[in-house]
């Protein structure tokens, strides 16, 4: 497997973490699993392959467009034959600038985005196969995404709140409560899980977990620091509470867990 990550137009880096095309030249079964990020991700299958997607070892064959929402209980993946995925990774609250739905009707699924978004995806999907190089379908990725982000702008405000929150939850000596945080933009707690859930899928408290776990789990990839090092250096209280949250999303503890050639840590937010 190859993997690559692209930067988005300057318009668009507070919406898109990255674009990255992700390649499997082997006609081989390549079996994976997907943690949990905090991000929601679309993909194009421009190869010629097949992705299955499933848990407890039942897999379904995803669409040509992948709609990824947020990932919290571990999903298994196979690729078979050459595929070749060109991605959009937005950040834990920009997903919403290409949806109208509730954004956690998607939470632990890979849906068919062609279903959420319509002719105009399928047309890009189209462009996107046939355009004769790289450059040229991140050009189509960054016009179709500019045109939806002219469309977003009304709900600018609420949105910029969200942001501010992460943007607060994502240092690691971050401890404030939710009526805490709440209070300093002047809202309620309840309308700040709300505004929350709206724009991520996810409440408060579970993107914390989820970005602190996703810190961790860039240590345990490292091989250098002892567990409870790790513990202290992504913000977790004590080593239990490391241990219980890397079991929790990854179904391994720490110790268990294979880091070779996992593309849950290649491919991480907080790489």
């Amino acid at each position: 497997m190859t993997y690559q990550e692209f930067t988005p137009a300057e318009n668009l880096r507070a919406f898109v973490k990255c674009y990255y095309v992700c390649e499997y030249d082997t006609n081989t079964i390549v079996h994976d699993k997907a943690f949990a990020t905090g991000c929601m991700e679309v993909m194009f299958n421009l190869g010629g392959g097949s992705f299955q997607t499933g848990r407890e070892n039942r897999f379904d064959t995803t669409p040509g467009i992948e709609l990824w929402g947020q990932i919290i209980t571990p999903l298994e993946f196979k690729s078979l034959g050459k595929n070749k995925m060109l991605g959009i990774r937005f950040y834990p609250h920009t997903a919403s600038i290409m949806l109208n739905d509730r954004i956690d009707i998607f939470n632990d699924h890979v849906s068919d985005f062609r279903a959420a978004a319509g002719a105009d995806v399928l047309h890009l999907h189209e462009q996107l196969l046939n355009a004769p190089s790289l450059q040229q379908q991140l050009a189509l990725l960054d016009s179709f995404l500019l045109k939806k982000l002219i469309a977003f702008q009304k709900r600018r405000t609420k949105f910029q709140v969200v942001h501010n929150v992460i943007t607060d939850m994502r240092d690691v000596d971050f401890c404030d409560n939710i009526q805490r945080v709440a209070s300093r933009y002047g809202i309620s707690s309840r309308y700040l899980q709300k505004l929350f859930v709206e724009y991520t899928g996810l409440s408060p408290k579970l993107y914390y977990k989820i970005n602190r776990f996703q810190r961790s789990l860039i240590l345990t990839g490292n091989h250098e620091e002892s567990l409870t090092s790790i513990a202290y250096q992504a913000g977790y209280f004590d080593q239990s509470h490391f241990v219980r949250d890397f079991k929790l999303f990854t179904g391994f503890s720490p110790s268990a867990f294979n880091t070779k050639d996992s593309s849950a840590i290649l491919a991480s937010p907080n790489r």
